[in-house]
């Protein structure tokens, strides 16, 4: 019999390769010294971001067939080689001094790497978890989190010591070794593979899984106004999210006027809450659903962003972006297990990537948005009234949703009328 594979082991691999790709998280540490060295404007320089996270969403949508055809192994081998290419080509850019080829290198190619190595692990680790599926998506996405936390202090360190096109060069090919090892673990489960014990703690009721609603292709699934309603949810949560993670470090400076280097450690240990959100909620999800858990997420995020912009305490700012960040990381991480509840695991990794495409979209509305105000007021702090009002968009799609989902929990039930004599 073939030898199966240590699930935890499969997750660590997964950990391993969103470490490396969400390191573009920490994409502000690059922002002012590019601004300050070719003089471009933030717009200029933030459309990098916008484009990788943008290129993240068109490849996770068109390649997560990919995904399921050949297998985590192969997409993870693909995505080290495209993302490792685009980060050491980012130097060769700098170098040049050419702003296209930035884009190109940061925006094309790391973004393609992104998708292709963001949905690999996840679609893999919910298959491997039956019973945890939360925590399954927590666990993978949680290291995309972690990544600022630990990329940015060292992309500061290398920005000042070796220069922007060294820092590239470096990190590019760290990423591709790290990426290209965790990826050689990675595997599906054999088929009706459950974890040992599973079926007993089912039969005597230890444990307890939700049924799946429904088991869809990507093609049916996207003809379902329930797809809509997540695509919404994610768009939004995204728009919002991201704009704070992009504009973070200048954030900080002008809005509680923190030095250089506070502002790059405090990316860094908020990217420790934007990991600790993933598997926290992700975790809590398995128990409280997923429809509440997103209800909670556009709640809190309402009165924050409302509130601050008014805030002006150190410890009040840094706290209350620190909970923004668990929210954030908390809607990604909970997706994956939220389309496994509505649509099966039969092609979840595709549908996934379609899902992926609201992150995309986002990446180039909020970061940009963002950049704009900034350019045309002088500070981020003057979007963030816009950013709450979204937010109760959300919250209206976050009850609507639940909506559909009563309906196809009675579809489910078997009717429990007396059949007709005839």
């Amino acid at each position: 019999m073939k030898r199966v594979k240590n699930r935890w082991l499969i997750a660590l691999s997964g950990v391993g390769i969103h470490i490396s790709i969400g390191s573009v998280y920490a994409w502000s540490n690059f922002t002012n010294p590019l601004i300050k060295k070719f003089g471009w404007s933030s717009s200029q320089v933030q459309l990098t971001f916008s484009l990788a996270i943008l290129f993240l969403g068109l490849s996770a949508a068109f390649l997560g067939h990919f995904v399921e055809k050949y297998g985590p192994r192969r997409a993870g081998l693909f995505a080290s080689i495209f993302f490792g290419i685009g980060i050491f080509g980012s130097g060769f850019a700098v170098n040049m001094g050419s702003l296209n080829l930035l884009y190109l290198f940061y925006g094309v190619l790391g973004g393609i790497g992104l998708g292709v190595g963001y949905i690999a692990p996840v679609s893999t680790l919910v298959k491997w978890f039956p019973d945890r599926r939360g925590l399954a998506t927590g666990l993978a996405i949680m290291g995309f989190g972690f990544a600022a936390a630990i990329s940015s202090p060292i992309m500061d360190s290398l920005i000042k010591s070796v220069g922007v096109a060294n820092t590239f060069y470096i990190l590019g090919a760290a990423y591709f070794l790290v990426m290209a090892i965790s990826s050689l673990y990675l595997e599906k489960p054999p088929l009706d593979w459950v974890p040992e014990g599973f079926q007993e703690k089912i039969k005597t009721g230890k444990s307890h899984v939700t049924k799946d609603l429904s088991q869809l292709t990507a093609n049916e699934a996207i003809k379902t106004s329930r797809f809509y309603y997540l695509w919404i949810m994610l768009f939004i949560n995204v728009t919002c999210g991201i704009a704070i993670l992009s504009a973070a470090k200048p954030l900080a400076q002008e809005s509680i006027g923190l030095s250089t280097a506070e502002a790059a450690a405090l990316v860094g240990v908020l990217g420790l809450f934007n990991g600790f959100g993933r598997i926290g909620w992700a975790s809590i999800s398995d128990y409280i659903g997923r429809p509440n858990t997103y209800t909670t997420f556009f709640v809190i995020q309402i009165i924050l962003f409302a509130l601050l912009p008014h805030t002006s305490t150190h410890i009040m700012f840094q706290i209350m972006l620190a909970i923004i960040y668990t929210c954030y990381g908390g809607g990604f991480a909970s997706i994956p297990a939220y389309i496994g509840d509505l649509f099966g695991t039969k092609q979840l990794g595709a549908i996934h990537g379609y899902i992926l495409t609201a992150w995309s979209a986002a990446g180039l509305a909020g970061p940009l948005f963002a950049a704009w105000i900034k350019d045309t007021t002088g500070s981020y702090a003057n979007s963030l009234n816009f950013f709450a009002g979204l937010f109760v968009i959300a919250l209206i799609v976050s009850l609507l949703i639940r909506r559909d989902i009563r309906k196809l929990k009675e579809q489910s039930v078997p009717s429990t009328k007396p059949a007709k004599v005839s």
